[in-house]
């Protein structure tokens, strides 16, 4: 079965607050915990609405690099926002294959109550060693 990784940036890899630390200060940590795994990426992530996918890429670490298969797609406007994007890129990109998911993001309201492909950072930290060894438990399952 196919693992995709829907990933946010602002509040997951690096705080919320990026002016008041280094951007991107938990992507060496994420690309080492996936490294052993086959895991697509898709950023989910606001910024590819000001930035093209090689600019995003250039950002990121060479193993979050490699796995970058694209972005999703237009804003949606209404309730649940970053999940129905996603929604939307699973049906128009996996369709007509098995996928397991997961979405690394700060934004609990952007999701319906209790999804358990929310893998939820704090807006104020970003990534941490709990949600680190919750994508590893998922990766570790085929």
């Amino acid at each position: 079965m196919k693992h995709v990784l829907y990933l946010d940036f602002d509040g997951v890899l690096h705080p919320a607050s990026a002016y008041a630390t280094t951007p991107f200060v938990h992507a060496e940590d994420l690309a080492a915990y996936i490294s052993p795994f086959e895991c697509d990426i898709v950023i989910s992530s606001s910024w590819r609405f000001q930035y093209s996918v090689s600019k995003l890429c250039a950002r990121l670490p060479r193993e979050l690099e490699r796995r970058i298969v694209g972005t999703t797609g237009d804003a949606y406007v209404g309730p649940f926002a970053r999940f129905e994007e996603i929604r939307k890129h699973l049906q128009d990109t996996y369709c007509q294959e098995p996928v397991s998911w997961r979405s690394l993001d700060d934004s609990a309201w952007e999701f319906p109550v209790g999804l358990s492909q929310l893998i939820l950072c704090n807006p104020t930290t970003g990534l941490k060693a709990s949600q680190l060894y919750e994508l590893k438990r998922w990766l570790s399952r085929s």
